[in-house]
C-alpha cells in the first residue's frame, strides 16, 4: 500500500486530493492542523506521532524529525543495504510527501510585525521533508503547491506518473526551499543592519518569482517577464490596478515607472510625461488640469504617444482634453467615473490607478547586470534643501522662485544624463538629455524652449566642466542655474556667471544617471 505523508498550512485543495488517494487504495499520515481537518471530513489519516510513535513536542516545534519519516523518504529502494537497514528498523517507505509550508513571506509583509511573530513562521520540518524527498524523487514524488494536486491525480489515475514527472516536482520543491530561505536570510540582514549602515550587504539574494510574462523585452526577439519579490510589501508597478487597455509592455512598464517615480516627487499637483525613459514634461500647478497643461506644453511634439502620471487624481475635465491626443499609459491614484467612460474610447490606452507613494527602487536598490556580474548601488533618493544651496553668483533684481529652480533640479535627477532641464513658471519649456558633450545638452534645450527659454531657470544634473554652457544658455535669456559644484574650472563658471549677471546656485550633490 502506498503512503503519503500531508502537512499543509495552506489546505487549498486537500480533500480532494485525499479523496483521490484514499479512492486509489493510498494509506494517508498527516500531522496537527492537516489531520483536524481530513477527520472533520470524515477521511480516514494516521497521525505521524502516532506512525512514529513519538509525540510532538514543544509547540509542535517537533514532529516529523523523527528516522521514520526522513528514513522512509530517504533511502533508496535501488540499494540492497539500503532496503536491508529499512527492513531492519522498521522503517516503511513513504511515497509522496505534500507540503506547504509556514507563511513566512505573507507574515514579514505585514504592517507592524514583530520580530518574534516573523520568527515563529519559519518553518523547519516542511523544509527538511520537502529537501528529503527532492533529493530522493527516483522513488518519492514531492508536491509544494496546490496547483499540482489534479495534474497529479490524473496521471496517477491513468497510471502515466513516472520520473520525469518526479523531476519536475523536486526541481519546483528545491525552487520553493530556495525561496524560502532567501526570503528569511534577507529579512535577517535587514533586521540586523536596519538604521545601523547604509553599506551594501557582502551577500545579495535576488528571490524572485515571475509576476507576468510579456509578450517580448525592448525588441521583439528578446524575451521578457516581470519579476517581483515574495514576502515584501507591494508596491510600485506590482500595486497598480489596471482599467483598460492593452497588455503592458517591457518598455510601457519602464517607462511607467519612470514616471511615476517623479511624479510622487512633489507635494503640489504634479503632472510627467515620460518618453523614452526621459521626461519630456513636467508642470505642476493648483489642480491636475493646470499640471497637465503646462506639461503637453513643455514639449507637445515630444508627448505625443508618451507616458503620462499624476499625482492627484484624474477627472472628466483632464480625461476629455487627454482624449483629443494618443497617449500608450496613463497613470494616477485615481479615476471618476466619468473619466474613465472618457476613456473608455479609446481602447487601446492602458488606464493604471496607482498606489499613493512610489518606491524610488525594489528594496531601496539599483541593480544591473554587466558582463560577468551585476553592479549594485542605493538608489538615489537624496535632495539638498533649497535653504542649504550656496549662493554663487547673483542676478539683478529679486531672488528666482524657489519652487521653478527645485523643479529643475528634480526633473535633472529623472533625466539621462548629461541632463539639462529649463524650467519657468511651474513647468519644464525645454530638456536636453543624454548627451556626450555638456554643451550639447544646452543646446538641445534651448532650442526646445525657444523663446520661452528667456526668464527661464536651469538645473544640470552635474557640474558645468567649462563656462560655456553657462553662457550659451545665458545668451538665450536664462537668468538663474543650479548645478552640484566640484569642477576643477568652478571658479571660471563662477566668474561667467558675476560677469553676465546670473544666478548661480551649487547644491554639492550630482546626480548623474547613466
Amino acid at each position: 500500500m502506498p503512503t503519503a505523508l500531508i502537512s499543509v498550512y495552506d489546505k487549498t485543495g486537500l480533500m480532494p486530493l485525499a479523496k483521490g488517494l484514499l479512492a486509489q487504495g493510498w494509506r494517508l499520515l498527516a500531522t496537527g492542523g492537516t489531520l483536524r481537518a481530513l477527520q472533520e471530513a470524515k477521511l480516514e489519516a494516521q497521525e505521524v506521532a502516532a506512525y512514529t510513535g513519538a509525540p510532538e513536542c514543544f509547540d509542535g516545534r517537533v514532529k516529523t524529525l523523527h528516522p521514520r519519516i526522513h528514513g522512509g523518504l530517504l533511502y533508496r529502494r535501488d540499494l540492497p543495504e539500503h532496503v536491508n537497514d529499512a527492513k531492519a528498523q522498521g522503517i516503511e517507505p513513504i511515497d509522496l510527501v505534500v507540503i506547504n509550508l509556514y507563511p513566512f513571506e505573507a507574515t514579514i509583509a505585514r504592517e507592524g510585525v514583530t520580530a518574534a511573530e516573523a520568527i515563529e513562521q519559519i518553518d523547519i520540518g516542511g523544509p527538511s521533508m520537502i529537501r528529503s524527498a527532492s533529493k530522493n524523487h527516483a522513488s518519492v514524488t514531492v508536491l509544494t503547491s496546490p496547483d499540482q494536486y489534479d495534474p497529479f491525480l490524473d496521471k496517477l489515475k491513468a497510471g502515466s506518473w513516472g520520473l520525469e514527472d518526479r523531476r519536475r516536482c523536486a526541481l519546483e520543491a528545491f525552487r520553493r526551499t530556495a525561496a524560502y530561505d532567501a526570503a528569511i536570510s534577507a529579512w535577517m540582514e535587514r533586521e540586523l543592519t536596519r538604521d545601523k549602515s547604509k553599506d551594501l550587504p557582502h551577500h545579495l539574494c535576488l528571490n524572485l518569482v515571475q509576476k507576468q510574462g510579456l509578450r517580448y523585452g525592448e525588441n521583439p526577439h528578446q524575451a521578457a517577464a516581470f519579476f517581483v519579490e515574495p514576502g515584501r510589501k507591494v508596491e510600485g508597478m506590482a500595486a497598480c490596478q489596471q482599467h483598460q487597455g492593452k497588455e503592458l509592455s517591457f518598455n510601457n512598464l519602464l517607462d511607467a515607472d519612470a514616471c511615476a517615480r517623479l511624479v510622487w516627487q512633489f507635494p503640489a499637483p504634479a503632472c510627467v510625461i515620460v518618453k523614452h525613459n526621459n521626461p519630456c514634461g513636467v508642470g505642476q500647478g493648483p489642480h491636475a488640469l493646470e499640471a497637465f497643461m503646462r506639461a503637453q506644453a513643455g514639449d507637445p511634439v515630444s508627448a505625443f504617444g508618451g507616458i503620462v502620471a499624476f499625482n492627484r487624481p484624474v477627472g472628466v475635465e483632464v480625461a476629455r482634453i487627454m482624449a483629443q491626443n494618443f497617449w500608450e499609459v496613463i497613470l494616477a491614484p485615481a479615476f471618476t467615473g466619468e473619466a474613465l467612460e472618457v476613456f473608455a474610447a479609446k481602447k487601446q490606452l492602458r488606464i493604471l490607478q496607482t498606489p499613493d507613494q512610489w518606491p524610488q527602487s525594489a528594496e531601496g536598490l539599483d541593480a544591473r547586470s554587466i558582463g560577468g556580474g551585476y553592479l549594485v548601488q542605493r538608489a538615489d533618493d537624496g535632495f539638498v534643501p533649497f535653504e542649504d544651496w550656496e549662493v554663487k553668483a547673483t542676478g539683478p533684481g529679486t531672488k528666482p522662485l524657489a519652487e521653478d529652480l527645485m523643479l529643475a533640479q528634480r526633473v535633472a535627477k529623472a533625466v539621462k544624463s548629461n541632463a539639462i532641464v529649463l524650467v519657468k513658471d511651474g513647468a519644464t519649456v525645454g530638456i536636453g538629455a543624454g548627451q556626450m558633450s555638456r554643451v550639447d545638452s544646452v543646446e538641445i534645450a534651448c532650442r526646445k524652449a525657444g523663446t520661452r527659454a528667456r526668464g527661464s531657470v536651469l538645473g544640470s544634473d552635474a557640474f558645468f566642466p567649462f563656462a560655456d554652457g553657462l553662457e550659451l544658455a545665458a545668451s538665450h535669456g536664462v537668468t538663474a542655474f543650479v548645478e552640484p559644484g566640484g569642477s576643477l574650472r568652478d571658479n571660471e563658471v563662477i566668474a561667467a556667471a558675476q560677469k553676465l549677471r546670473v544666478w548661480l546656485f551649487f547644491t554639492g550633490m550630482r546626480h548623474f544617471r547613466h
